[in-house]
């Protein structure tokens, strides 16, 4: 068969098809692609529910394929059969401008002061030796950054500390020299003096960034910048940053604090995978390497620290003030920020958008959904069947439903489905307004705190188990759940009755 034949074009054309996703997930998506003008020919409301049904499934397969080309390939099927318009979709991405600039512009802004994060991480880990304060430690500065910062930028944070850190004793441990190359995924030339303390440190590091993931979640509930959601929310809700803080706070301090002794209790039983210590021999090498760190660096670098540490401090302020749209605050973060870290040039700037761009992108595919259930109504008859309960008991129906689907899915395509059914029923007099916060609150608390069951609902913690740090810890997909099962229990059991008595 010569190259250029349409057998081989065929069978290439197959292959390139979401790239390296399993065939299985290829035929998926086709069907899918399939039934639904079939679907709508009989019923667009029927296609409609099929196309939200199948949008979940790309964002639950996430570890498969990212998301944004399935997910993409679906709505543009649907604004091609008429499930929805490019109106209506612009509409929604109209209205949920601030988040998108939150996205682009503030996750960018805090890649300019990650040499300052990563000094604060390195020196709680050095300097503190109790196992678990210092789980406590990582898991409240990570709830405490995640509340004014973005939860993806500081796990990105805490996994280029514990990589940076694995990759100096896994190079020690298989005898290379400071500056040779090496491979910190290959244990085969790890001596067999070292193979037993490495095994103990991945646990230590295992653990740790699973008490840093969590705490994410922690602070990022709290606040209008914490969650994309977040912002979605308060936007609708017409609350600013400190309004927003006090709505959230009976459901996200009681939860918070669950949270935190949770994480201790866990390293002092020693279950579900916490509890190993930092070894010995392993203390000596990263402490020897930080001594190297700190007297290699010059007065420049100092300089770029405090300045950092300076525009930190105006960034927070000016959150909590509301001075301007986040997005633009963000922006002015990323001026601040490299004008005096002497960051000049374009090709040292643009990778600071890397991270932020393709879940943009993917959070304007979610609002061409948004449209389609717009269009063809689909959650109005849930959310009419919750409405006509007592108002009592509304606020832990909605948090009970938005857990069980962001737990499943996306935490920002669920919050943006049902504020936006929520804010319909205030705009026709359906609910009152303090009703209408209420459920606003529970929405948020529920997207936000159930979700941390599995890596499908955190962004954090899905990037934190797509990163290179993931199999060299030998963090796999249901270690993570396993770990995460504990948090999941006493922090979503303390939001539901928060929500339930306290709303």
């Amino acid at each position: 068969m010569t190259l250029g034949s349409p057998a081989s074009t065929a069978a290439a054309l197959a292959a390139n098809f979401l790239g390296a996703s399993p065939r299985w997930y290829k035929r998926t998506i086709v069907a899918f692609l399939v039934l639904n003008p079939a679907l709508f020919s009989v019923s667009p409301y029927l296609a409609g529910w099929a196309l939200v049904l199948e949008f979940i499934f790309t964002l639950a397969m996430a570890l498969r394929c990212y998301p944004l080309q399935p997910g993409g390939l679906l709505a543009l099927e649907a604004l091609f059969i008429g499930l929805t318009t490019p109106a209506a979709a612009y509409d929604e991405v109209i209205k949920g401008i601030d988040v998108l600039l939150l996205l682009v512009f503030m996750v960018a802004s805090i890649y300019f002061l990650k040499q300052l994060l990563l000094a604060m991480f390195t020196s709680v880990l050095l300097k503190v030796r109790s196992k678990a304060l210092l789980a406590l430690l990582f898991c409240g500065i990570a709830a405490v950054l995640s509340a004014f910062l973005d939860a993806l930028t500081v796990t990105a944070v805490v996994i280029a500390v514990a990589t940076g850190f694995y990759g100096v004793y896994h190079r020690v441990a298989s005898g290379r020299a400071p500056h040779s190359d090496h491979d910190p995924a290959n244990d085969a030339e790890v001596r067999a003096l070292h193979h037993e303390d490495l095994q103990r440190f991945r646990a230590f590091l295992r653990s740790l960034v699973m008490h840093a993931a969590v705490g994410t979640a922690l602070g990022g509930v709290t606040t209008l910048v914490g969650e994309p959601q977040n912002l979605l929310i308060g936007t609708v809700a017409g609350w600013d940053f400190t309004e927003f803080f006090v709505r959230m706070a009976p459901v996200s301090m009681p939860v918070l604090v669950v949270g935190l002794v949770t994480c201790v209790l866990l390293e002092k039983l020693r279950w579900f995978g916490y509890g190993a210590e930092l070894p010995a021999a392993v203390r000596v090498v990263l402490e020897d390497f930080d001594r190297t760190q700190r007297s290699i660096r010059t007065p420049r670098d100092r300089a770029a620290l405090i300045a950092q540490a300076v525009v930190a401090a105006m960034l927070v302020a000016a959150l909590a003030l509301h001075v301007a749209a986040v997005g633009l605050i963000g922006l002015g973060v990323i001026v601040l920020a490299t004008a005096f870290t002497g960051i000049t040039h374009e090709h040292r700037i643009a990778p600071a958008f890397q991270d932020a761009l393709p879940f943009t992108a993917l959070l304007v595919v979610f609002f061409a959904v948004v449209a389609v259930i717009h269009d063809q109504e689909l959650f109005a008859p849930v959310v009419h069947y919750v409405l006509t309960l007592s108002p009592a008991v509304q606020p832990a129906m909605f948090y009970v439903a938005n857990g069980v689907l962001s737990a499943i899915s996306d935490n920002v395509f669920v919050a943006s489905v049902y504020i936006s059914e929520v804010s319909e029923a205030l705009a026709r007099g359906d609910i009152s307004r303090e009703q209408f916060e209420a459920l606003a609150v529970a929405i948020n608390t529920g997207t936000n705190i159930p979700s941390v069951a599995t890596p499908n609902g955190q962004a954090a913690f899905l990037f934190l188990l797509t990163s290179s740090l993931a199999p060299l810890l030998q963090l796999s997909y249901a270690r993570m759940v396993m770990m995460a099962l504990p948090y999941a229990v006493t922090m979503t059991a303390t939001g539901l009755l928060a929500v339930t008595y306290w709303l």
